[in-house]
């Protein structure tokens, strides 16, 4: 049995009782035989069938248990399978939310949504046999064994010595189907991603022309993926065949065994009908593993990247508010202050096994209902990954600095200069690996709880859009929000003509399904968002870097007017917004080289004059 099994909650009486309802079926197969060896005994030896009605009986009686018990017991089965799933797959959903963006990014969103669905309807069917099947192979080969042996020590030693042959060919194929069932759970796990992957990028792919040349990478991962699956179900179907082969020849060899002697005169034929009858049922829970092995295997891996899952560390305390600190009627004043020092995060590749960061392509997140980013693939879908150096820079490297009240902060950097880790650790999607967090003095593990949290307003590059209305969408900070305060967030944002322009107007769907908008128009509705909710803090994420330089100084104006008595945090490479900006952060791989105005760093011949000069941005 699979160690992680005895760790799900509950599974401790549900196993007693398939033990208790397998010794039951147990007896109940021994009664069978019993009766049926009688009853055909006694014909041979012309007996009338009207004086076997009491042994007929019983054999039709012990039948009618042995199978409620077996449906009884799939019922509990099912029930326990379909409870843990549910909880596994709510407690995997938990983790990933905890676990943040990146690590969503990294493991492949249609990896994720497929381990979610379909990943845990398998291991549901896989806790629903496995049960009833360990506990049949624990009792009843061993219930009839002893049987046999009372009957019939020769016939109980052949089954005896049978058992374990049939068990080593048991494993030996399974290791063979268990390594085909990796592959193609692998396989399917780049077809999921890739398949994502490409309906994210059809329109760029239309619009390009390489919608068709993208038909035959899509048609190579596939394929992949079939022919991986028809390995798998060869060895399944040449396992079963295997494994019935070697039952039928151990039964045949104790029924051979028991006609030489039955004819010879060393065996009554009541006994060597018993064991005769019994010699399949000792056989056949070891087939039923066999069979099912392969049913499940496939589920007994999902759970295992689930459980792999659950196992990880989280970006942060799971259920605190970032205790010791602020309670949950915590709100970010004028007075309060925040403090890192010496704040460290190590490689990307360390924490979640993924490349370096890229500032702008990798921010896909909006207050934990984001979009995250595949990984990068190949033209057939195969996963690439970036090599990776010991001496390879930390992400974040002994950050420091204090914010008091509400200010507007610029991070700027080079791309992979750390800008979006430090909005990672500052929005609580990662904690860091070293130095010290104080908010209002008191140190906490990480900025995680759902205290801080709730004081934010997260604007990444990409906005999410919810298959949903306008209105519900800009809603979301404030769900409770009327339509009259939603409009005026609409024109705070510019997006009045807009929504007169609209058939629907406020009530038109957007997103998946919906009426698609463009880059600037998707940033505005973040940017009602923000205008509608009275949240203190803004957290932005490389905001503009995809739109073109008319629409982002259009924005900007809106912005500007947005940050206006609160703690904005603002990371870009675009400087044009640094005079705008209380305080600037210059940061060069994963640290902070620069702090201060930019009219004080203006001039000074360090890292925020290269940055303009490399950018010939112009700013004055």
């Amino acid at each position: 049995m699979d160690k992680q099994l005895l760790g799900y909650k509950g599974i401790k009486p549900v196993f007693a009782v398939m033990l208790l309802l397998t010794v039951l079926q147990g007896v109940s197969i021994l009664i069978m035989a019993k009766g049926l060896a009688e009853a055909v005994s006694a014909l041979f030896a012309g007996a009338p069938l009207s004086g076997q009605t009491g042994r007929i009986a019983m054999f039709l009686g012990a039948f009618l248990l042995r199978h409620g018990l077996g449906l009884l017991q799939q019922r509990i089965g099912s029930a326990f399978a379909d409870r843990t799933a549910a909880e596994v797959r709510g407690r995997v959903l938990r983790k990933l939310f905890r676990l943040g963006p990146r690590f969503a990014r990294t493991e492949g969103t249609g990896h994720l949504v497929t381990l979610a669905l379909e990943g845990t309807e398998k291991f549901r069917k896989y806790l629903e046999l496995i049960l009833p099947r360990m506990a049949g192979m624990s009792i009843i080969p061993w219930l009839i064994l002893a049987y046999v042996f009372f009957r019939d020590i020769t016939s109980g030693v052949i089954l005896l010595v049978s058992m374990p042959i049939l068990i080593a060919f048991m494993i030996l194929i399974g290791l063979a189907a268990r390594k085909q069932a990796e592959k193609q759970m692998d396989t399917f796990r780049v077809l999921s991603n890739h398949f994502v992957d490409s309906l994210r990028g059809l329109e760029t792919l239309k619009l390009l022309g390489q919608s068709r040349e993208h038909g035959a990478s899509v048609a190579k991962v596939s394929d992949r993926y079939r022919t991986a699956t028809m390995r798998t179900l060869r060895v399944a179907f040449l396992s079963s065949f295997a494994l019935d082969f070697f039952t039928m020849l151990s039964v045949a060899v104790v029924a051979v065994g028991l006609g030489l002697r039955l004819v010879n005169g060393q065996l009554e034929l009541v006994t060597a009908l018993t064991v005769l009858i019994l010699a399949p049922e000792y056989f056949l829970p070891v087939r039923q593993v066999g069979t099912d092995f392969h049913a499940t295997q496939d589920g007994k891996e999902a759970g295992a990247v689930m459980q792999s899952i659950l196992d990880r560390p989280a970006g942060g305390p799971a259920d605190s508010d970032g205790a010791p600190g602020p309670g949950a009627d915590w709100r970010w004043t004028p007075f309060s202050r925040l403090t890192l020092s010496g704040v460290t995060v190590q490689h990307q590749a360390e924490a979640y096994g993924s490349a370096p960061e890229t500032d702008g392509a990798e921010s896909g997140r909006e207050a934990g209902a984001d979009r995250p980013t595949e990984r990068r693939t190949d033209g057939a879908g195969q996963e690439e990954r970036s090599p990776q150096s010991p001496q390879s820079p930390r992400a974040l490297d002994s950050a420091s600095f204090e914010v008091q009240g509400m200010q507007t902060i610029g991070i700027i950097g080079a791309s992979g200069a750390g800008k979006s880790t430090l909005i990672d650790v500052l929005g609580g999607f990662l904690a860091p690996d070293a130095g010290e967090i104080c908010l209002n003095g008191t140190p906490v593990d990480s900025l995680a709880g759902e205290a801080w949290r709730s004081q934010i307003t997260y604007i990444p590059q990409h906005p999410y859009l919810f298959s949903s209305s306008l209105l519900d969408n800009i809603r979301f900070y404030s769900p409770e929000a009327s339509r009259e305060e939603a409009w005026q967030a609409v024109e705070a944002a510019g997006l009045a003509g807009l929504v007169r322009s609209l058939p629907g107007g406020l009530d038109e769907p957007i997103g998946a399904g919906g009426r698609q908008l463009s880059g600037g128009q998707a940033q505005r509705v973040a940017l009602a968002r923000a205008f509608l909710s009275d949240r203190p803090m803004i957290l932005l994420d490389e905001p503009t870097a995809h739109l073109d330089i008319e629409t982002e100084y259009e924005l900007k104006q809106t912005m500007l007017r947005l940050f206006r008595g609160k703690l904005v945090f603002l990371a870009t490479h675009r400087l044009h917004w640094m005079p705008d900006m209380d305080r600037v952060l210059v940061m060069e791989q994963g640290r902070i080289v620069e702090e201060g105005t930019h009219s004080g760093l203006l001039g000074k011949g360090g890292a925020y004059d290269a940055l303009i000069r490399s950018q010939m941005e112009g700013v004055r």
